[in-house]
């Protein structure tokens, strides 16, 4: 089989107001991910807290990225990547609503020290 060559920053036909997960791919212990925002955000007064780390990377678009504890969030610009322990609780407070922040997301099982 020839693997097939994909562009992460080629347009999605979204309709207004829906976010797109796209998984690429998995692995034993680990799920690749593409997220297409547009405008959406977490719901106020949700926090995500997940079972495993989430090493994400903005490719284009903007975000905000706050963690708990923090009264105000990070903004994040394209290149901006930020590794996220299991159980860490965040959310996405904003990302651009004028044109698409699209996010690769590598969801893993983290190798214990010791």
């Amino acid at each position: 089989m020839i693997p097939e060559i994909f562009n992460l920053l080629t347009p999605f036909a979204t309709p207004s107001g829906e976010e797109v997960f796209e998984e690429l791919f998995r692995g034993a212990g680990c799920r690749v991910e593409r997220i297409v925002s547009t405008g959406q955000a977490t719901r106020e007064g949700q926090w995500y807290d997940q079972e495993h780390a989430e090493w994400v990377v903005l490719l284009s678009g903007s975000a905000v990225l706050r963690f708990e504890g923090e009264t105000e969030g990070r903004a994040l610009n394209p290149g901006d990547a930020v590794n996220i322990p299991a159980h860490c609780r965040h959310r996405v407070d904003a990302t651009a609503a004028d044109r698409e922040s699209v996010w690769l997301a590598i969801h893993y099982e983290p190798v214990e020290n010791g």
